[in-house]
């Protein structure tokens, strides 16, 4: 029997690290899907995510409506995701600084994989969100079908439904823009 969200939240705010733990197991895969949505690159998604989750857990006492706990760490998540871009962009613009260096591909592998990363975020990011994340959980998150029930609170049929309405429009739209899938 799983204890219900709520009375994570309640325990977690009285202090109970397992309560909080459970939270994060429940949520993480959701956050990460999310944040790597917005930002496009795995390993900021899970630097992002991280942040996230130490600011919930610093905050877990402002929040007032436990039952709200999903739409407030997603609004963490959020937040905490346009600070990052903001950093970046100011990190850009300072003369001398450079990032992290990696292998880079060919020029032209580079380019087209971008091109066609960047379409399909694009897609992705034009679908309405009640599509957009769980097919982002399954197909690029690889959660599997148990995990996504947790991490979004549905049940089996309305997952696989969310999942069927939105990758055939998906496909749609990928069409639309010339790209297969």
């Amino acid at each position: 029997m799983t204890v219900p969200e709520t009375d994570l939240v309640l325990r977690a705010r009285l202090g109970e690290r397992a309560a909080f733990e459970e939270l994060v197991r429940r949520t993480s895969r959701l956050v990460f899907a999310r944040l790597h949505l917005e930002t496009g690159d795995v390993h900021q998604a899970e630097d992002l995510l991280q942040e996230t989750l130490l600011t919930a857990f610093r905050s877990l006492h402002q929040l007032t409506e436990p039952e709200k706990f999903r739409p407030w760490l997603l609004r963490i998540a959020q937040n905490t995701a346009i600070n990052a871009a903001k950093r970046n962009h100011r990190l850009k613009r300072t003369p001398g600084v450079n990032g992290p260096q990696r292998a880079v591909p060919r020029p032209d592998q580079q380019a087209v994989a971008e091109e066609e990363r960047q379409q399909l975020l694009d897609v992705l990011r034009s679908m309405p969100e009640e599509y957009r994340v769980p097919l982002w959980l399954r197909y690029f998150g690889g959660a599997d079908y148990e995990t996504m029930q947790t991490q979004m609170g549905l049940t089996n049929g309305a997952l696989r439904g969310l999942l069927h309405r939105g990758l055939k429009m998906l496909r749609e739209e990928l069409q639309r823009a010339g790209m297969q899938w």
